[in-house]
């Protein structure tokens, strides 16, 4: 009888333990192109708090229709507004989004012999450009609307392939499966990407804003208080140091 309740209570220690440690993490999702900034920032805001995250990163608008499955996701760190605001107008957030900073499009190549420009893409020699899914990326319809702008868009349509996010985008570039894309400027300015192949920074006069906004997620009230501390986070002087490293603007 002894015996049998030393093991019970030691199964309720290790039940409490293991709920605890649960309890004591945060389950963002995050847009691609904050694959590289997030995980500087997770990490200094669980050196400030304690709390440890967890990252699911994807498009946005994948993202988003996971959240809407039920994905249990603690914070939605976007690449835009319009999906946080999507989730927040159809009661699956708790409270309205809040912009954390804006990105920039570059245009990158990883060819030695290409010196990336918006005047080569409807060249012979650029057989393939790659840009994240404009139907489910933000970064892709900022792409578009660069082409357009150029009244390049019907021209070059036939060379477009589309990674699923600007991760996948970003494999298409670096296996040189794309002789060019379109991508996030805070991906070549990290420490994994830096000096690897060419870019240049494309006009902001020529793509919307590309606004990027947080929310909590409402069905995870067991971490509600942690939720709201990353929230608060992203708008702290050191995330935002970490951000402008990376080439977003802040507020």
């Amino acid at each position: 009888m002894i015996k049998r309740l030393y093991l019970l209570g030691i199964l309720i220690i290790l039940s409490i333990s293991c709920k605890q440690k649960q309890d004591s993490k945060l389950t963002i999702a995050v847009a691609s192109n904050m694959q590289f900034a997030i995980k500087e920032l997770s990490k200094t805001f669980t050196e400030q708090t304690g709390i440890v995250c967890d990252l699911v990163i994807s498009s946005s608008g994948k993202l988003t229709a996971q959240i809407k499955e039920g994905a249990p996701f603690d914070i939605f760190v976007s690449a835009d507004e319009k999906y946080p605001t999507e989730l927040f107008e159809t009661g699956f957030t708790n409270g309205a989004p809040k912009i954390y900073g804006y990105g920039k499009l570059v245009l990158w190549s990883m060819y030695q012999d290409i010196n990336p420009s918006l005047d080569i893409l409807n060249t012979p020699s650029i057989r393939y450009i790659a840009m994240a899914n404009p139907k489910t990326a933000p970064y892709g319809i900022a792409s578009v609307e660069v082409l357009k702008k150029h009244n390049l868009y019907k021209e070059i349509q036939d060379k477009l392939v589309y990674g699923e996010s600007i991760s996948q985008t970003n494999q298409f570039i670096v296996s040189k499966s794309a002789e060019i894309g379109f991508t996030s400027k805070s991906v070549v300015l990290s420490s994994q990407i830096k000096n690897k192949g060419k870019w240049i920074p494309l006009s902001e006069k020529d793509y919307s804003k590309i606004a990027q906004a947080v929310v909590i997620i409402k069905q995870t009230y067991r971490t509600q208080k942690k939720a709201e501390k990353f929230y608060n986070f992203l708008s702290s002087i050191s995330a935002k140091k970490i951000l402008e490293n990376y080439g977003y603007s802040t507020l």
